[in-house]
């Protein structure tokens, strides 16, 4: 199982240091998100700060971004890292989508299917000169002059991952992707019962081998010096938690452990803004579901004995900030 850092920068320009450091440390991949700045432009500057850690997404938009768009994007990225690029996309939400982006919602997995593999076409035609033609529901590509054809790279395998949470995200992870970006909310249950089995379902549509699908999960840990440490960080999920579990999107989650009393709680909770009554609703019991206990450095170790083999790659739901016990962990996945 590989370590990964994910970082919510305040300013992009944190990342040159944050990405030195996620390397010095030993991770194997440093992921940034896109919330409130570009994460693509997070990774040029981190790029230029390593030269072994890989670079990823976690997640870039999908839907408000053309293929050929995000092809050029990781294209270029993949060059100024010398072959460390990791594209990993999301969907998000229609409500985000139409009213933040305003951009047409569709069809999510199917348009994400078809999404990932119009990026391939474009960078197929890049980098062996094959005429551009990808001819789909929801796009049509077959223009590629020379003028704007970047030409190939060192290392044109650039690995996509989707996030998916439903059945229909995960079997397009197994049938058209490289990895899947599990939501944080999830449990290992929901991993086993639910996520594993449509991964393969999709893999074995397309005739794909389920060993080259990787798993990336983002993972509520409660780590920290001390045990009240520990328990705060704890309680601070046990409110995201309850957000998430609001959602109508996450609602299979709840489903598969029989907590759907509390996820309609919770969503009626959160329709009348009653925010704060939302956090009592969720049980110590589901906590224990969601959240991995430990110190700095037993975090890792514990993670790894949960997750099994049912992950490829594991982070902390925390943002990585570079302070020394982010080290401990990753000793603790080492041992």
């Amino acid at each position: 199982m590989k370590v990964d850092a994910e970082v919510a920068v305040g300013d992009p320009a944190e990342a040159f240091e944050l990405a030195r450091k996620a390397e010095a440390f030993g991770f194997d991949c440093f992921w940034v998100n896109e919330t409130k700045h570009d994460p693509f432009i997070q990774l040029a500057i981190a790029a230029g700060a390593t030269k072994r850690i890989s670079l990823g997404t976690s997640i870039a938009l999908a839907f408000t971004r053309s293929p050929t768009t995000l092809a050029y994007t990781a294209w270029d990225l993949q060059g100024l890292s010398n072959g460390r690029m990791i594209l990993g996309l999301g969907s998000q939400v229609k409500g985000h989508i139409e009213r933040r982006f305003g951009m047409k919602w569709e069809s999510p997995a199917p348009k994400m299917r078809e999404e990932v593999q119009a990026i391939r076409s474009v960078w197929k035609s890049w980098q062996d000169g094959s005429k551009l033609l990808f001819d789909g529901r929801f796009f049509h590509l077959d223009l590629m002059t020379p003028f704007f054809n970047p030409g190939p790279v060192a290392e044109p395998k650039v690995p996509i991952y989707i996030a998916g949470v439903n059945t229909g995200m995960c079997r397009v992870a197994g049938e058209a992707a490289d990895g899947l970006h599990v939501h944080p909310l999830h449990t290992v249950k929901y991993l086993r019962e639910v996520v594993a089995p449509a991964v393969e379902e999709g893999a074995k549509k397309a005739k794909r081998n389920r060993d080259d699908i990787k798993v990336a999960a983002s993972v509520f840990a409660a780590v920290g010096e001390s045990a009240q440490e520990i328990r705060n960080v704890r309680e601070a999920y046990r409110e995201q938690i309850s957000f998430y579990a609001s959602t109508k999107s996450y609602r299979k989650v709840m489903e598969t452990h029989g907590w759907e009393d509390v996820a309609d709680k919770l969503r009626t909770l959160s329709m009348g803004g009653e925010w704060k009554k939302m956090p009592s609703e969720v049980p110590d019991s589901m906590l224990d579901e969601f959240v991995v206990e430990g110190s700095w450095a037993e975090i890792g170790m514990r993670i790894k004995e949960r997750y099994g083999d049912l992950v490829d790659r594991a982070r902390l739901y925390l943002p990585f900030d570079g302070d020394e016990n982010w080290r401990r962990l990753v000793d603790g996945f080492r041992a």
